[in-house]
């Protein structure tokens, strides 16, 4: 079954063939980065305008490239959710058009289960059950996965998820945007020693987080010590350590919670060369393995959409041809394989 996956939940634009013989055909993604840049921040309405402008370029190309016709495509998989509802409704209005005009199934799939399978794509790939830490712009979730469709939400954000709180403290630096990326370069030039910043709830039992105090931390410290270039780095640094603490200790709960030996992490914040290498010594501590999908595959694309797609699909999950999408969606709702 070839499968063609659309991803268009916030400000990229990613398409994909899935073979479920050949494994990953290729695969296009079109950031909007510079569009959104001036603003400081992601505009829904320019976002998607974007969509509909790049999406069947990108899928040209993407066909052009793999030499393949469009006739090939078996089934099609859309992001239906969770995400901003306008880019959303691009993706699923044209992946149930081509679907129905190709006469094949199209089938909306859930953003997060996207980013959960991912390393699922990668040699070798996590065996279930295990853990997973879902780190990105749009989310921080501890989810137990026994299954494709089985998940326990064992933590989840209470305010400002981990790549927000990244994005918000660097505006407050006068980064440029997007903020994460340019914060954690920053830090490594920071001195560790100067400032610490705390490690919330950490201090109690349990597995959410909460991130949004660290950005008023980071801006009161920033007013009491200076604005200068070296403490502009140092409270970067200080505001990174905390986060990557959080997020490992967390982790290291959630393993010995749940009793697994396997760790997945994805999406964006996942990139995060300093939340690995701490993740990676939690896991060494533990006996634990750790698995990451490709760096282009941490932030949204294509292709965890049409291997999430194509797992679906294999099992026969149909869906009627409403174009339906849900900005708001639990991965507790999905149904199990």
């Amino acid at each position: 079954m070839l499968v063609l996956g659309i991803e268009s939940s916030c400000d990229e634009t990613g398409v994909a063939l899935y073979d479920t013989e050949q494994g990953l055909l290729g695969h296009a993604l079109h950031s909007q980065i510079d569009l959104h840049a001036e603003y400081g921040g992601v505009v829904p309405e320019l976002a998607s305008r974007d969509h509909v402008r790049k999406a069947l370029p990108l899928l040209a190309r993407l066909l052009s490239q793999t030499g393949l016709d469009r006739q090939r495509i078996d089934a099609v998989a859309y992001t239906a959710g969770p995400g901003l509802i306008g880019a959303l409704m691009v993706g699923a209005s044209i992946g149930r058009s081509l679907a129905w005009s190709l006469g094949v199934p199209a089938l909306g799939i859930h953003h997060m289960e996207g980013h959960l399978l991912a390393p699922m794509l990668e040699t070798p790939a996590p065996a279930f059950p295990f853990v997973a830490l879902l780190v990105s712009g749009g989310h921080t979730l501890l989810v137990e996965v026994s299954a494709v469709g089985v998940y326990c939400i064992l933590g989840d954000s209470l305010d400002d998820v981990a790549g927000e709180a990244f994005d918000k403290t660097a505006k407050l630096l006068g980064l440029d945007y997007p903020g994460g990326p340019q914060l954690a370069k920053l830090a490594e030039s920071g001195d560790p020693t100067r400032f610490r910043f705390p490690r919330p709830m950490t201090d109690r039992p349990g597995l959410d987080f909460s991130f949004s105090g660290l950005k008023t931390f980071a801006l009161t410290t920033w007013r009491s010590a200076g604005d200068d270039d070296q403490t502009r780095a140092d409270i970067a640094r200080a505001f990174q350590d905390a986060v990557v603490d959080t997020l490992v200790i967390k982790c290291r709960r959630a393993l010995e919670q749940t009793g697994s030996d396997r760790l997945v992490v994805a999406g964006g914040v996942g990139a995060n060369q300093a939340l690995r290498e701490g993740l990676r010594t939690m896991a060494q501590g533990l006996s634990a393995e750790l698995f990451y999908p490709r760096l282009a595959f941490c932030t949204d694309n294509g292709a965890m959409i049409a291997y999430a797609g194509a797992c679906r699909l294999q099992a026969g999950q149909h869906q009627d041809l409403a174009v339906t999408v849900k900005p708001r969606w639990s991965l507790e709702e999905l149904p199990a394989l």
